[in-house]
């Protein structure tokens, strides 16, 4: 429940701490005075977003701070979830800077606004005028009926099943429209991969064919050159080699009494033989090389295709045609097994599907099964609240196609004068009839929902006299299983509160600010009073106001 509220530099608000207390606690003040304003400020503490407009004063930062008990409400795991420090005192706080910036703490510790807004929604229901309009919701109308089957484990359970499901129809989806448009491509695929696998393409082939090529183009002027060479260094007439050999003998000659010939002999020596191996290497080189037109014209054509390929793709080198090859293959493979994937994630959707099937009718009957118990006790209500031939029923249908809510479709039907037909709420419903159709729904539901703190803003506007009252007493028996807080114009209502706070402005000098007081018990009657009877307040409206508390 809520047990604190402090607000400063808020709107019309300069400085607010408040405490409040469990039971039925009564809003009153005139219009303007700064009601909705509280509201506006316990909203920013469930996560709402805000903007600098809310400041009072531009220069200074906005604070608003609640401290709520939590200690009956199974709240420790969903702190643990954001990774905050669980106390059975929560105090939430929201600071808005003169710039805008918005920063938001649980217990101290930093949250975004999406955990603010998780926790809050544990915590609090804010209801005003217009989530009255929720009534012609179905979301809002399944809900009723979930929350009063009390089904919370069934429903978890099939919403986990469902999104696996869904999630699983995704995935086939998005495979088969990638299958679709890849076997579009698969001839194309093919025809690349096959003109390049019949290429038989060998990683470092092309700079071999390309030498050996230039070779072969100047074959004899090669051949003539080494034989040349060889006729020079070791020919039948005088050569080098014959003329190292004829040295070599002179140095012998005088190496008895030359000691430094010696050095000269062993020089020419090496000399000849590497001249003798040049000459012989040259020789078998040059018989070797002939001029082969036809491997030419091989070597052409394979270097063609090479060459053809490569500006076909675009790359410069074999080993890049290898790599473009292996990945077709690879793309073709990919095709070729996405059957076998999709008839695979088709298994897995089935299986999900029948799952999830099963768990929604069994929703569906538990819902079916609570129906009754649901339009008597609405019924009850709404004759309580002065309406005795008003009618309420609750249509379910299944439409057989899983949701994330089930197979059910639900629809509240209305009818408020005798004998006319029901009809969906949206179309026959007024205003007050409206507001009182929410609280019934409000009363029935708060009884399965474990909430803290309900807030009511202004939710018996249209009604009025003994209504008002019964209306008040509905309220009041809300309040023996949560914290009530109500904002009301009607003394009918106000008199029911276990507390009445008095919402009022005061002007000075500068301002106009927003003051909230509670009550006395000889306040409470005078302003009872002046609820009754207006601002001059006669003896009669005391009487009368002594006479609604009592």
């Amino acid at each position: 429940m809520l047990k604190r509220l402090k607000i400063r530099n808020y709107a019309l608000i300069r400085e607010l701490d408040v405490e409040f207390h469990p039971g039925f606690t009564i809003i009153t003040g005139e219009t303007g005075a700064g009601k909705s304003i509280l509201l506006g400020a316990l909203s920013l503490i469930l996560g709402q977003r805000a903007d600098t407009t809310a400041l009072k004063d531009t220069d200074k930062k906005c604070v608003v701070e609640g401290v709520f008990n939590v200690s009956a409400y199974g709240l420790k795991e969903l702190f643990e979830q954001y990774d905050l420090d669980y106390d059975d005192q929560a105090i939430f706080r929201r600071e808005i800077s003169p710039s805008g910036k918005s920063r938001a703490f649980v217990n101290d510790t930093p949250v975004n606004l999406k955990a603010m807004r998780d926790l809050g929604l544990r915590l609090v229901d804010i209801h005003s005028q217009h989530q009255n309009l929720e009534l012609n919701n179905q979301h809002f109308q399944l809900t009723v009926v979930d929350l009063y089957a009390g089904h919370n484990d069934l429903l978890e359970t099939y919403r986990e099943k469902f999104r696996i499901y869904r999630k699983t129809v995704q995935s086939l989806n998005a495979l088969i429209d990638k299958a679709g448009q890849s076997k579009a491509d698969l001839d194309y695929f093919r025809f690349q991969f096959e003109q390049l696998e019949s290429a038989s393409l060998v990683d470092g082939e092309q700079a071999e064919m390309e030498k050996e090529l230039e070779t072969l183009n100047h074959a004899e002027e090669i051949k003539g050159n080494l034989t040349q060479l060889f006729e020079l260094l070791n020919g039948d007439g005088p050569s080098v080699v014959r003329g190292s050999k004829d040295g070599i003998s002179l140095l012998s000659n005088v190496a008895g009494f030359f000691p430094e010939g010696e050095d000269l002999h062993q020089r020419l020596e090496s000399a000849y033989l590497e001249l003798k191996d040049i000459a012989d290497e040259a020789e078998r080189a040059a018989e070797s090389i002939d001029y082969d037109p036809g491997r030419i014209e091989l070597l052409n054509e394979r270097l063609d295709l090479i060459y053809t390929l490569q500006q076909k793709h675009r790359v410069e080198t074999v080993a890049e045609l290898i790599a473009i090859r292996e990945s077709l293959d690879a793309k073709i493979s990919d095709i070729d097994s996405y059957d076998l994937e999709i008839e695979k994630l088709e298994k897995q959707r089935d299986v999900a599907e029948a799952e999830v099937k099963k768990l929604a009718e069994q929703l569906s009957e538990q819902r079916k099964e609570v129906l009754p118990a649901i339009e008597e006790r609405v019924n009850t209500l709404l004759l309580q609240l002065g309406m005795p031939n008003s009618r309420f029923r609750v249509d379910l249908n299944a439409n057989g196609t899983p949701s994330g809510t089930g197979i059910d479709e639900v629809s509240f039907m209305f009818s408020a004068n005798k004998n006319a037909e029901l009809c969906e709420i949206s179309k026959v419903a007024s205003g007050g009839e409206m507001s009182r159709l929410m609280l019934s729904l409000k009363s029935l539901i708060s009884k399965s929902k474990a909430l803290p703190t309900i807030i009511f803003d202004e939710i018996d506007s249209g009604i009025s006299g003994e209504i008002a009252g019964k209306m008040g007493s509905i309220l009041k028996d809300m309040s023996a299983g949560m914290q009530v807080l109500n904002i009301t114009h009607l003394p009918q209502v106000a008199a029911k509160g276990d507390y009445h706070f008095w919402v009022y402005k005061k002007d000075t000098e500068h301002e106009t600010v927003t003051h909230l007081k509670l009550l006395s018990e000889k306040e409470r009657v005078e302003e009872l009073a002046k609820m009754l009877s207006g601002e001059n307040i006669s003896d009669a409206a005391l009487q009368n106001a002594q006479e609604l508390l009592r």
